[in-house]
């Protein structure tokens, strides 16, 4: 574990956000093939794009036990951990059982309590919502794509710096293609060709995180790679007194 600070613990609660209407990809992930996917442990999955193509999901590996470059990630995580998209939760299970403080949000109600039924703390919650602990969170996580929420970037990355601590740690997991940078629309889908809305998705390799996250203040830290998966760690920007006197209501 790497330079774990001392902070308030955020409080973990079931808060939820109400009166208003749940987006496109919040219906999207909340829908049949991913909760049937989650439910069963297994794929096939997809996210299909625009154009036709398909990017698989692997649910397979979201469902198991972390693995070597998951255990990588939480040996890295600072303090309080809030992993965005939590999925069905392997990782803020995993920090549990190691006795850390976590919190996973998700827009599915099936990854949710997914995740809580391995023993982990979680809420449905949208990241551009209100949350649980905003600016106390040490570290954030964006792992398995989700970066590509909102399908914008930067916009992610600016909301995200408002739910750290200043100067807290983000850990992202990219596409491995060094050259991708790109918005798209897309749907879930499984195999028997049953998708769901079109909702905005990004996709970015290292190289394009870093001149968004530049661009948005962060501090660009470290980045490794294993044989199939990337990564980078990111530092949060100090906050101006305007920022810490800003409500969590966007």
């Amino acid at each position: 574990m790497s330079g774990a600070r001392v902070a308030t613990t955020p409080r973990l609660g079931p808060q939820r956000t109400t009166g208003r209407p749940a987006p496109a990809a919040d219906r999207a992930w909340s829908a049949d093939p991913y909760a049937d996917a989650l439910s069963a442990g297994r794929g096939p999955l997809f996210l299909r794009r625009s154009d036709g193509r398909l990017l698989p999901l692997d649910v397979e590996r979201w469902c198991a036990e972390p693995d070597a470059a998951d255990l990588e990630v939480l040996g890295r995580c600072e303090g309080t951990v809030l992993d965005v998209g939590c999925g069905p939760g392997r990782l803020v299970a995993a920090l549990g059982a190691q006795g850390r403080r976590a919190l996973g949000i998700d827009v599915s109600e099936a990854a949710v309590a997914h995740t809580v039924r391995r023993g982990g703390q979680a809420v449905p919650a949208s990241v551009f919502g209100p949350l649980p602990g905003t600016g106390r969170w040490d570290t954030a996580l964006l792992m398995d794509g989700n970066i590509g929420i909102g399908g914008d970037p930067a916009a992610l990355l600016d909301r995200l710096a408002r739910v750290v601590t200043a100067g807290g740690l983000l850990i992202v997991e990219t596409v491995p293609d060094p050259e991708v940078d790109e918005r798209i629309l897309v749907q879930v889908t499984d195999a028997h060709g049953s998708p769901g809305e079109l909702f905005p998705w990004a996709r970015v390799g290292t190289p394009a995180l870093l001149r968004h996250a530049r661009a948005c203040g962060w501090q660009p830290e470290d980045r490794w790679s294993t044989p199939t998966r990337t990564f980078a760690t990111l530092r949060a920007p100090t906050r101006t007194p305007a920022d810490t006197t800003r409500t969590d209501a966007r």
